[in-house]
């Protein structure tokens, strides 16, 4: 069963009493539903916070574009026939950008332990904010107050960007998110843990929607790259 079938009646289940089961219960009334969706999914989950703060995003800078829209249907490869549904909700969503903080901090709640997850979730949001080519200051501050939602410090936030957005792709300690006076070991450990998060397996084991493997194989290798070059540097005589 796809991602999209499971959104209904069953991750109610999951989300109620905040913002998100309000928007479930909206998908519930139109054409996502499935009675034997399994409550707890944690692809659902992700699916419909993904969904909600891709419109609220899309609304930072003051428009929602079509590219905007197309950019969300591609990075989640929306099946023929599920368009509508999808558009109904991103359209209700999309009104303003208000009440986003307290969709980013159920969503905080519901992932708390598991800061690779929340990271999956901005990195679909720079994909979509970037569909008309530049991040525009209302959603670098939109991502960066849903970042630190999220709990990721500022040189956290910074380093997930870089992997989206010029000119800090090109600086390696920005794309690891370390200091430039980190040292050899702590280089290595937040090397190591990059990779293993951004690993497709772990992003399966994660529960997230098998389209994102992609964003993380295209981020890895930005990882490997700025490692290497830190590498090359610190051994250059």
């Amino acid at each position: 069963m796809s991602i999209w079938g499971k959104i209904g009646v069953g991750a109610a289940g999951l989300l109620v009493g905040g913002p998100l089961g309000a928007a479930v219960g909206v998908l519930a009334g139109h054409y996502l539903i499935d009675r034997e969706a399994v409550p707890g999914d944690p692809g659902v989950a992700f699916t419909i916070a993904m969904i909600a703060l891709a419109a609220k995003m899309a609304k930072a800078d003051g428009v929602v574009s079509d590219e905007e829209i197309a950019a969300f249907e591609r990075i989640f490869r929306v099946p023929p026939g599920e368009e509508e549904s999808v558009r109904r909700f991103f359209d209700l969503a999309r009104q303003d950008t208000a009440g986003y903080e307290s969709y980013a901090g159920q969503i905080a709640r519901l992932y708390a332990g598991q800061p690779a997850v929340l990271e999956d979730i901005l990195d679909g949001l720079f994909e979509i904010a970037k569909a008309d080519g530049v991040l525009h200051p209302g959603e670098d501050e939109f991502l960066a107050r849903v970042a630190d939602i999220f709990g990721f410090a500022p040189g956290e936030y910074r380093r997930i960007r870089a992997s989206h957005f010029a000119p800090d792709a090109a600086d390696p300690y920005v794309v690891l998110g370390v200091g430039y006076d980190a040292n050899d070991d702590e280089i290595k450990r937040t090397y190591y843990r990059l990779v293993r998060e951004n690993h497709p397996d772990s992003l399966m084991a994660r529960g997230v929607p098998e389209e994102f493997v992609q964003l993380a194989t295209d981020k890895l290798a930005a990882i490997n790259g700025a490692y290497e070059k830190i590498l090359a540097e610190r051994a250059a005589p």
